[in-house]
């Protein structure tokens, strides 16, 4: 990024995975112990699934807030105090003696979240060549992947073997990890961001293409949240073991990792022609699942098609919009990165809501019926953005 940089931007990007992949962890943990929140506080699954959707409000809110207040932070003092509030917002919701104080550590989680994934990002677009950003993206976003591969499920397990509490008190362990890595392998000289003028947020609310491209980011993104908030339950409606759950989502973990890396690649060159063909693939899935969900080993072949292109679009969807605003409006790329983050957990909020809806008035295996409409509504949107000839 300078020229006094002496660590390599490799290990700057292995640190950033190693916090990212605490951060997704507690992401989707709720995920993996839904079942077992649901007993403990005598909620409904419904209810429950607020721990997926509070949290994404958190980092929507969170993540342009925050921005705008920590310009001034140096960056690696910024992200260390964003680990140190992950580790307490975990701490927080390992000690819940309620379902209340539980989703208030969950916000406080997801506000560091927010954050550290808008300043993440920057860092990973800005040290390799401009033809290799969106795979730096993609190995940054590595960790959210990787999380998906072992971390939720090892905090499934542990939550199984051990209690909820547990779970998340690991994953406390995992953002002390990620803070000690960011300590030593993040360069204390990272250039300050552009201080932008006063108005960011309206400018770019105000310039079409951005503001499509954030509307992408949130509908494309949220398709696979009414299936993915509660696949753990699904499985055990399709009739597999706690055990057997345990493995699927460590394979579904990596299919989500492959789906990362492959989307990075496509999206170097045309990320919205990549994006267009990752959202019909997705929507094609989705649709099948309409028919094959209730049947075991269908529907298991079908979720396991639904993590590979989960996150496939994930590293496109934060380049397109970093490439729109570095042409409109280029003093403004801090704020259209961390309103991107926002954007993906606006995605987040909206499909799990939308799920949880189709769950209580139609039925479990009813759930894409959310994801097909968003999926669709994204390639709509990537149509009217080829039209604007971007």
């Amino acid at each position: 990024m300078t020229n006094e940089r002496t660590i390599a931007p490799s290990l700057t990007l292995l640190a950033l995975a190693i916090s990212a992949f605490a951060i997704g962890s507690t992401e989707f943990i709720s995920v993996g112990v839904m079942p077992m929140i649901v007993d403990a506080f005598h909620i409904s699954l419904a209810t429950a699934g607020l721990t997926v959707s509070v949290y994404a409000a958190g980092v929507m809110v969170g993540a342009p807030l925050l921005t705008t207040i920590t310009g001034r932070i140096p960056r690696k003092r910024l992200i260390l105090l964003i680990m140190t509030v992950f580790i307490v917002g975990n701490l927080l919701t390992a000690a819940a003696p309620n379902f209340t104080v539980l989703l208030i550590g969950r916000v406080v989680s997801a506000l560091a979240h927010g954050i550290f994934m808008t300043v993440a990002t920057v860092i990973a677009a800005n040290v390799v060549p401009m033809n290799k950003r969106a795979s730096a993206i993609a190995a940054m976003f590595t960790g959210l992947t990787v999380a998906t591969v072992t971390g939720v499920p090892l905090g499934t397990f542990i939550g199984q073997h051990a209690s909820w509490h547990m779970s998340f008190v690991t994953i406390a362990f995992v953002g002390l990890i990620g803070l000690v890595a960011d300590f030593i392998l993040v360069p204390a000289g990272l250039p300050m961001p552009a201080q932008g003028k006063r108005g960011s947020l309206l400018r770019i609310a105000k310039q079409p293409t951005i503001l499509l491209s954030l509307i992408l980011t949130a509908i494309g993104y949220g398709a696979s949240s009414p299936v993915y908030t509660y696949l753990t339950t699904i499985l055990t409606k399709q009739g597999w073991a706690a055990s057997a759950s345990v493995i699927i989502l460590i394979i579904y973990g990596i299919a989500v990792a492959v789906g990362n890396t492959v989307g990075g690649r496509l999206a170097n060159e045309n990320p919205l022609r990549a994006l267009f063909m990752m959202f019909a693939a997705l929507a094609v899935v989705l649709i099948a699942m309409l028919f094959g969900l209730s049947l075991q080993v269908i529907g298991l072949a079908l979720i396991l098609l639904l993590g590979l292109l989960a996150f496939m679009n994930v590293p496109g969807l934060q380049l397109f919009t970093m490439q729109a605003t570095e042409k409109f409006l280029p003093a403004d790329v801090q704020m259209a990165s961390a309103l991107n983050i926002s954007a993906f957990n606006v995605g987040v909020m909206a499909g799990s809501f939308a799920g949880g809806q189709l769950v209580e008035q139609v039925g479990l295996m009813s759930t894409p019926i959310a994801g097909i409409g968003m999926a669709v509504l994204a390639m709509l949107i990537i149509g009217a953005l080829a039209r604007r000839e971007y």
